[in-house]
C-alpha cells in the first residue's frame, strides 16, 4: 500500500508575464517607456552562460515568429524551454516562441489553475520571468524611477490580477527594488498589507554588484521581513550567474550544478550573523533540491567547532551553524531521491515540494504519479508535510 499523496501546495513554479502586463498596470505616464511586447523574427538562440545567458539577432529573414520584450535597451525573446507545458520533451528547445503557441497557463491565470487542478495541485507560488529571478531587469535599468514603477506595477497584478480571483490557490510572490534597501523595506510592507507574505531575494547579491549579507547592508529588509512574516526566496539563478565548469561545455553541465548556488547562498547565511539577529525570518531555496544539505550543515557544523579561532565567526554565530537551518531554512525539491532517503538530516519540518511549471523540469501533468513513486512509501504524517504542511506554514497560508 502507498501513502495517498494530498493536494500538493508547489512553492516553485514560474508566471510568463503576459504582454498586456505594464501597459496596464503602470501609471498613464510611464507606460510610452515601460516594457512592451513586439512580434518579431528571430534567429537561432545560443546559450553562453554568465550575466546574458543567451545570444540571438532579431529581424533575421525567414526566423521563426516569437514575441520579445523591450525595455530601455533590454531586448527579451520569449523561449519556448521556458514556456516547456504542452510540448514533447524533444522539443523543449530553446528557440523563440509566440504567445499564442503557448499553453495559455503560461500566463492566464484561470488557464492556469485548471492546468494545476489537472496536476493534483491546490495552490502555487510562481516566479517571474521577464523581471527574472529576484527583479535583476529593474536593477539593471537607468531610469529607476521607471524601474519603481514597473516593480511596483508588477506587484500590483501579481496580487490583483495573477491572483485575486483565485480564492487562494495563486499564492502572491513580490519584487523588490534592490538597489534601494529603504524602498525595498516599503515595499515588503506596502504588500504584506494586502495579504503578500512571499518576496524574491538574491541567492548571491554581490553577483548583481550589490552589498552582501555579511555587512547590516539589508537589515532594514530583512527586519521588514521578519516583522511581516515575509518569507524571502531565493530561486537558483537569482544572482545572474549559473554555476559552470569549463567554458565550451554544454547547457546540460550548468543544469547539473544549478544546485551549487544553493549551497554557497546558504552557506553565506549561516556563517553571517543574519539568522541570529533576525530569529524568525524564514529562508527559502527554491529549485535547489535537498540531497546535498546534509553534507553541508554538517561541514558547516565542523568548521564552525574546529575553525572557530581563524574564521572570523566566533563572536558572530553562537550556536552551530545547523541549529540556524533547521530553525529558519526551508529547501525544495521536484526529483531528489537521494535526498528522500537523508530526510532525517535534511530535516523533515524543512523540506517543500514544487512542480516547475511551465520549465522543461516540470513534473506536469504527472505530479501526482511522480510524488507517488519518490514519497509512497513514507507514513502520511511525513508526506504531508513535504507535499504542503511545511510549504503553508512557510507561506503563512490558512490552509490544513
Amino acid at each position: 500500500m502507498r501513502t495517498e499523496i494530498p493536494k500538493i501546495i508547489s512553492v516553485d513554479d514560474h508566471l510568463v508575464e503576459p504582454a498586456h502586463l505594464w501597459q496596464s498596470w503602470l501609471p498613464e505616464r510611464f507606460k510610452e517607456r515601460g516594457p512592451r511586447v513586439e512580434r518579431r523574427r528571430v534567429g537561432p538562440i545560443t546559450f553562453i552562460g554568465g550575466d546574458k545567458m543567451y545570444t540571438y539577432e532579431l529581424d533575421v529573414e525567414d526566423g521563426p515568429w516569437g514575441d520579445v520584450w523591450f525595455y530601455e535597451d533590454l531586448v527579451y525573446p520569449n523561449k519556448r524551454h521556458v514556456a516547456a507545458v504542452g510540448f514533447d520533451r524533444d522539443d523543449m528547445e530553446a528557440v523563440p516562441i509566440t504567445f499564442d503557441e503557448m499553453r495559455p497557463g503560461c500566463y492566464e491565470p484561470k488557464a492556469r489553475i485548471e492546468d494545476m487542478e489537472m496536476n493534483h495541485v491546490e495552490a502555487s507560488l510562481s516566479f517571474p520571468t521577464f523581471p527574472r529571478f529576484c527583479g535583476q531587469t529593474f536593477l539593471e535599468a537607468e531610469d529607476k524611477e521607471l524601474a519603481l514603477a514597473c516593480v511596483q506595477a508588477y506587484n500590483d497584478f501579481m496580487i490583483e490580477e495573477w491572483c485575486g480571483d483565485s480564492d487562494g490557490a495563486l499564492i502572491p510572490l513580490a519584487i523588490i527594488p534592490l538597489w534601494d534597501v529603504e524602498l525595498a523595506k516599503a515595499e515588503v510592507e506596502r504588500n504584506a498589507a494586502r495579504g503578500c507574505h512571499a518576496v524574491c531575494f538574491s541567492e548571491i547579491a554581490p553577483n548583481l554588484g550589490l552589498p552582501s549579507i555579511h555587512t547590516d547592508y539589508w537589515d532594514p529588509f530583512f527586519a521588514a521581513c521578519q516583522d511581516t512574516a515575509t518569507a524571502v526566496c531565493m530561486h537558483i539563478g537569482s544572482s545572474s550567474k549559473m554555476p559552470a565548469a569549463s567554458p565550451d561545455a554544454p547547457p546540460a553541465v550548468a543544469a547539473s550544478l544549478s544546485f551549487n548556488n544553493a549551497i554557497a547562498s546558504m552557506s553565506d547565511f549561516l556563517f553571517s550573523g543574519v539568522l541570529v539577529r533576525f530569529p524568525e525570518l524564514k529562508l527559502a531555496y527554491s529549485e535547489g533540491q535537498i540531497g546535498w544539505i546534509p553534507y553541508i550543515l554538517e561541514r558547516c557544523d565542523d568548521v564552525w567547532s574546529e575553525h572557530r579561532a581563524w574564521g572570523g565567526v566566533r563572536d558572530i554565530v553562537p550556536e552551530p551553524p545547523s541549529t540556524y537551518y533547521y530553525r529558519q531554512i526551508y529547501g525544495c525539491f521536484f526529483r531528489d531521491n537521494h535526498g528522500l532517503k537523508s530526510l532525517d538530516e535534511v530535516g523533515v519540518d524543512n523540506v517543500t515540494f514544487e512542480t516547475d511549471y511551465p520549465h522543461t523540469d516540470t513534473t506536469w501533468p504527472h505530479t501526482k504519479k511522480v510524488a507517488e513513486d519518490m514519497m509512497g512509501h513514507l507514513p502520511p504524517d511525513v508526506v504531508h508535510k513535504l507535499v504542503r504542511g511545511n510549504a503553508a506554514r512557510l507561506l503563512n497560508l490558512d490552509i490544513d
